[in-house]
């Protein structure tokens, strides 16, 4: 299968400065969770992005200097030589698979508490540091002798990237979490000095850095410049047009412009809340105001997008964190016009999840992101298979479709037997809920891969029993059968079931998506689930009509999800749809015509009058067939039965992409010989001590 004609202006070379890319393919710099805590497991993972054809492959954040660290964010270091070696590792699997190592160096400034080093922050101007976590910290306002410092301290980490073999070593001034971008910035610098104020003022240290790199590496490596063209908040902050005049001072100096969206949470905003390619509005005029290649992100899956963004001259490199973490082989697939074998990205930035909670990067399509050292899990190739006993996996959702596509890679027999007559399972449902629409994706995928597998059968409208299982004779029988939300309100804050009164309707999340939506008008959904359900729910019932109060024993709408840095658009979102949200607010009791909540903290009641009441709370796993199953297990030998797993929400409720894990996990180990006792199913890197 070759690629089609219109596709090759991808997969031309680029010169950046003194080196060249070999397509158009560019892994922009991305946070995993995993940082100086995980280095092989990093080098790893940047090494299978550069082998499936990401020409330039990039790390995250490298904190440059011990005075500014991000704790409890764990990124790389290069505080001193004694992380070369670290790097370095990286370097060499980025340039072992022919590709260019990228390295953004990051002085986070205002944006780091130093809660690890105890240094005091250092800033534009004497503002509270901006973290994610409101810190009770202020940073102190740079004098110039900071200045000369910072700029030595960069060109010193500049120095030590060129000694670790990378080619591209960024000055960054993007997201407003780099102390240059708030020299930038209005809203952070309030200098009278030569470094605030006007335009030209505000931009002299990213120009002095720049230069000061430029020339530390002479022809060697690459300079790129990353910039934020836009903060959303008008001309109080970085704004389009004015960046635009700042790139136009500065435009043939860098030898690439990597342009973004700031914050973080604004370029990469979820797929619920952007469409793909949401940044061009922002982007499309960089391209005239210089001579160097200019790329940028927009969560981008589509071939033919892509090609017509390089065609109009508005990128010259497609750049891509998430897009490269669902599939880091695209690339790879494009050349080859393997089209339908791409893992498309969902934008569901559970990835992103990995960052905030200091926890290995993780993805609902690729399950074997974050598991390639770990593990030895690798994307595109999976071990053949150890025996010729087939499977029988009741249950097509995200797990028993990821089990049976990863067993049918191995050369297994597999039957997979799906009670609906629809592939997907919670997957085909909430797809059908306000954003979700891109989550059919993780079906999708995984319905086109088993339409190429003759050793996958698929049988649909069999809603299977224990005797059903037994009779068939497979070996083995993996149980995938999902879960269904609760009614009784228990969950997170209620562990028993809580009172409710006959003739009030109590509906779950389960019900809305099967299509039973509540008869009466006036409706309040409790959300003790804190992820995006409650939201969608909300959401959804006021798109149809409904009066929709939410409450929630947080402080807010769907908190967990400042993890996937989307709580605010579902709260704004919800507030704009004219939904009630009440705060800190718990069901004590559910009357036929209304409900009382209690303050999460003082006890006092209020009583809402509404008409039916969803619960978002907890999940019970689909477990008859599984318990049936137990009871009969006298009968398995004689049947040929072997083993029966319960696998995914079958077993423990959790996220979509914890399924798809779950899947790909019982794919791999299945016949692999029993790990000794305390053996870890997983390598982990340790520090050794050295002799003071």
């Amino acid at each position: 299968m070759a690629r089609h004609p219109s596709h090759d202006i991808l997969f031309e070379p680029v010169k950046i400065g003194p080196v060249t890319a070999r397509n158009r393919f560019y892994q922009v710099p991305h946070c995993n969770g995993m940082g100086y805590r995980d280095p092989s497991a990093l080098a790893e993972m940047r090494g299978i992005k550069a082998e499936g054809g990401w020409a330039v492959v990039c790390t995250e954040q490298v904190e440059m200097h011990y005075s500014s660290d991000i704790t409890p964010f764990i990124e790389l270091r290069l505080w001193d030589d004694r992380d070369i070696p670290a790097l370095a590792k990286m370097a060499d699997k980025i340039h072992a698979q022919g590709s260019l190592a990228g390295i953004e160096l990051a002085y986070n400034g205002m944006n780091g508490s130093n809660l690890y080093s105890r240094e005091v922050p250092m800033g534009p101007a004497s503002l509270p540091v901006a973290t994610f976590t409101y810190d009770p910290v202020q940073t102190r306002r740079m004098d110039k002798t900071d200045i000369v410092n910072i700029r030595k301290w960069h060109l010193q980490a500049v120095h030590r990237a060129k000694r670790a073999g990378f080619d591209l070593i960024y000055v960054y001034a993007a997201h407003a979490l780099g102390f240059l971008h708030h020299f930038l910035s209005r809203r952070y610098n309030d200098r009278t000095d030569e470094y605030g104020g006007s335009l030209e003022n505000r931009i002299r240290l990213l120009r002095e850095i720049t230069e000061d790199s430029k020339e530390a590496v002479g022809d060697t490596c690459a300079i790129p410049v990353r910039i934020s063209v836009d903060e959303l908040i008008g001309e109080g902050g970085l704004y389009k047009e004015e960046v635009e005049d700042m790139i136009g001072l500065m435009a043939d100096l860098p030898d690439l412009w990597d342009v973004t969206l700031a914050g973080w949470e604004n370029d990469s905003q979820t797929s619920r809340f952007a469409e793909e390619g949401v940044q061009e509005p922002f982007i499309s005029n960089i391209r005239r105001l210089t001579s160097k290649p200019v790329v940028g992100v927009g969560r981008y899956t589509s071939v033919d997008r892509m090609a017509s963004l390089v065609r109009k001259g508005v990128l010259d490199l497609i750049g891509a964190a998430r897009p490269s973490i669902a599939d880091p082989f695209l690339p790879n697939k494009l050349s080859e016009g393997r089209l339908d074998d791409i893992r498309e990205c969902i934008g569901c930035n559970i990835c992103v999840s990995g960052d905030f909670t200091q926890s290995p990067l993780r993805c609902t399509q690729n399950p074997t992101m974050g598991e390639e050292w770990r593990k030895g899990w690798h994307p595109e190739r999976i071990k053949a298979k150890a025996s010729d006993k087939s499977i029988l996996i009741i249950g097509a959702g995200p797990a028993g479709l990821e089990a049976a596509h990863a067993l049918g890679k191995r050369g297994y027999d597999v039957a997979l037997a799906e009670a609906t007559t629809e592939l997907g399972g919670r997957v085909a449902q909430e797809a059908k809920l306000p954003g979700l629409a891109a989550w059919i994706r993780v079906r999708d995928y995984r319905d086109m891969q088993l339409r190429q597998l003759p050793n996958v059968q698929i049988y649909f409208d069999s809603r299977l029993t224990a005797g059903n299982a037994l009779e068939f004779g497979f070996p083995r029988i993996l149980l995938a059968t999902g879960a269904t939300w609760r009614r009784d309100g228990v969950g997170h804050h209620h562990t028993r079931p809580i009172a409710i009164a006959e003739g009030m309707e109590v509906l779950s999340p389960s019900d809305i998506m099967q299509g039973c939506l509540p008869a009466g008008k006036r409706v309040l959904v409790w959300d003790d689930d804190h992820y995006y359900m409650g939201g969608v729910m909300a959401e959804l019932l006021a798109e149809r009509g409904y009066d929709t109060i939410y409450a929630t024993p947080a402080s807010e709408a769907s908190t967990w999800t400042r993890n996937t840095m989307e709580q605010h658009f579902i709260q704004r979102r919800m507030l704009e749809k004219g939904v009630s949200i009440k705060s800190f607010k718990v069901i004590s009791h559910i009357s036929r015509d209304h409900v009382t909540l209690s303050c999460a903290f003082t006890g006092r009641e209020e009583r809402v009058e509404v008409d039916a009441v969803i619960l978002i709370t907890a999940r019970l796993p689909n477990d008859s067939l599984r318990l049936a199953l137990e009871a009969r297990s006298e009968e398995f030998a004689d049947s040929g039965i072997e083993s029966v797993t319960t696998i995914g929400d079958a077993l423990a409720p959790a996220t979509i992409a914890h399924a798809v894990y779950a899947g790909h996990r019982y794919a791999e180990e299945l016949d692999a010989p029993p790990l000794p006792d305390g053996t870890l199913p997983f390598r982990r890197e340790i520090a050794q001590l050295l002799n003071a």
